[in-house]
C-alpha cells in the first residue's frame, strides 16, 4: 500500500499540513504521526490548559521512539504567521523565542514535528517572571514499587493542604507521579523553588522511610520529590502530554480518589480520548484556586536548613552548599559507561556485570545510579555503581568506559 505523503486538517479555521501522516512514531502497538495529531486535537482542551498560553520547550522525535529525540528551543524559522512565540532568557545568558500555544491548531502543527511530549515552562507567556505553578515531581530510585508512590502521594497531599493549598495529581506517564500547584503570581522562580525544597523536606519528615529530598542520587532512597524542577528553565510533561514509553502512555490527571488503584498503563493514547469524553478534563478547576507560596516560605525559615544543590548547569548560588557528590567524599563509585542512547549504556552495564558477577550479586537496586543528563539539545546517559554495600575485598578498580561516547555539551 503506497503511503500518503501529506495529509490536510483543518482545524478551528486553520488549513495545515501533516506530513508522512502514515509515519509509525510508535511500533507495539503502531501508532501513527496522523494519530498523535489526532489525539491531541481529541484532548485539546484539557492539553491546553497545562500547556497553553506557557512557553513550550519542543521535544521532537523526528523517528519515533525507536529513534534520537532532541531539544529545541527555538521555534523553527519557517512557521506559520499564527504560531506564536515568546522571547525566554535562560540561566546560561542565552536567549530563545519558545512556541506558546494557544488552540488545537498549534497542537496539531507541533504534533506534526515529532512533538510526542508537551514541555512548558511555568509561567505566562504575558509574565515571564512569576510563576503560577508549583510542580512536584515525585520520581521513584530504582526498585521502589508504584505503590510506595502512590503512598508518598497521599503524604503530600496532606502536607499541602496543612499549608492551605489545593493539590492536582497525575501521573507522570513514567514511574512517578506529578502534583501541580496553582500559584497567583507574586513570586519569583527562586522563591518558587524554595517553597519547593520546604515542601520537598516536609514530605521526607512526614514520611522518612518512603520519600527523600536528597539532590544527590547516591544519598536516595524511596521516592524522590525533586523540588528542582522548579528552577528557573526547567520542564515537565503537562497534563495529557504522550510520553515515549512502548506502550503510548501518556500523562493522565486524576480525582484524589483514584489515586490509591490506579495503574500508569492504563492511560495511553489509544485510551485517554474516551477517557477524557467521558471525564473531561479533571483539572478543569485549577484556575480558580490559585493559592499562596507565604507559608511554604515561612516552613523553610523555621526548617532552619538553608539552601540545597541546584542542577550542574546552573551558575552557583550564593546560599549554595558546595557541589560536591557525597560519593567523592565518603562512598566508593564506579562509572561504567556514557551513551547517546541508554540502550547502550545498559548493555555497557551488563557486560560489566558479567565480568565481576561476585559484585553484581551484592548490589541492591539502588546501588545502580542511571542518570539522563540533559545537553544543549539531546539527552545521554551515564550510569554509575555505589559499591557501599560490595565488601571492600570484593571491590573492583575503576575500568574505562563501556562504552564512551565522548558527544557531550553542557546546556
Amino acid at each position: 500500500m503506497t503511503k500518503r505523503k501529506v495529509e490536510r486538517l483543518n482545524v478551528a479555521g486553520r488549513e495545515g499540513p501533516i506530513s508522512n501522516p502514515d509515519k509509525p512514531l510508535f511500533v507495539r502497538p503502531t501508532h501513527t504521526k496522523l494519530e498523535l495529531v489526532q489525539y491531541y486535537l481529541a484532548v485539546a482542551e484539557g492539553a491546553l490548559r497545562g500547556a497553553g498560553g506557557r512557553p513550550n520547550m519542543l521535544v521532537r522525535y523526528p523517528n519515533g521512539v525507536e529513534g534520537e529525540h532532541f531539544y529545541q528551543k527555538r521555534a523553527p524559522a519557517a512557521r506559520p504567521a499564527w504560531i506564536e512565540v515568546v522571547g525566554l532568557h535562560f540561566p546560561s545568558g542565552r536567549m530563545a523565542e519558545e512556541v506558546v500555544p494557544r488552540d488545537a491548531a498549534a497542537l496539531a502543527w507541533m504534533a506534526n514535528l515529532g512533538c510526542l511530549e508537551l514541555h512548558p515552562h511555568p509561567v505566562r507567556a504575558e509574565d515571564l517572571d512569576h510563576p503560577d505553578e508549583l510542580r512536584i515531581d515525585l520520581d521513584p530510585v530504582p526498585g521502589v514499587s508504584w505503590q510506595q508512590v502512590q503512598q508518598v502521594t497521599t503524604v503530600a497531599r496532606a502536607a499541602l493542604e496543612d499549608f492551605k493549598l489545593i493539590g492536582w495529581p497525575k501521573t507522570s506517564g513514567s514511574r512517578g507521579m506529578h502534583i501541580l500547584v496553582r500559584l497567583e503570581r507574586r513570586w519569583e522562580f527562586d522563591e518558587v523553588r524554595r517553597g519547593a525544597l520546604a515542601l520537598a523536606r516536609e514530605i521526607e519528615r512526614r514520611a522518612p522511610k518512603l520519600a527523600s529530598s536528597k539532590w544527590w542520587k547516591e544519598e536516595r532512597q524511596g521516592v524522590f520529590v525533586d523540588y528542582n524542577q522548579n528552577a528557573k528553565d526547567r520542564t515537565v510533561a503537562s497534563a495529557y502530554s504522550v510520553r515515549p514509553t512502548p506502550d503510548a502512555r501518556v500523562s493522565a490527571p486524576l480525582r484524589w480518589d483514584e489515586v490509591e488503584a490506579c495503574e500508569p498503563a492504563d492511560f495511553t493514547l489509544r485510551s485517554m480520548p474516551a477517557r477524557f469524553g467521558k471525564l473531561g478534563d479533571l483539572h478543569a478547576g485549577i484556575e480558580q484556586r490559585a493559592g499562596s507560596l507565604t507559608p511554604l516560605l515561612e516552613l523553610f525559615e523555621r526548617q532552619g536548613l538553608g539552601d540545597a544543590p541546584w542542577p550542574p548547569h546552573y551558575r552557583r548560588q550564593a546560599a549554595e552548599p558546595p557541589r560536591v557528590q557525597p560519593s567523592k567524599r565518603r562512598k566508593p563509585l564506579l562509572e561504567i559507561g556514557r551513551a547517546r542512547r541508554k540502550k547502550a549504556a545498559l548493555a555497557g552495564l551488563e557486560h560489566w556485570k558479567e565480568r565481576h558477577p561476585k559484585v553484581a550479586a551484592q548490589l541492591q537496586p539502588a546501588d545502580i545510579l542511571v542518570d539522563a543528563m540533559r545537553g544543549r539539545y539531546s539527552t545521554w546517559t551515564r550510569i554509575r555503581i555505589n559499591l557501599e554495600h560490595v565488601p571492600e575485598e570484593l571491590r573492583p578498580a575503576q575500568e574505562p568506559l563501556d562504552p564512551d561516547e565522548k558527544i557531550f555539551s553542557s546546556s
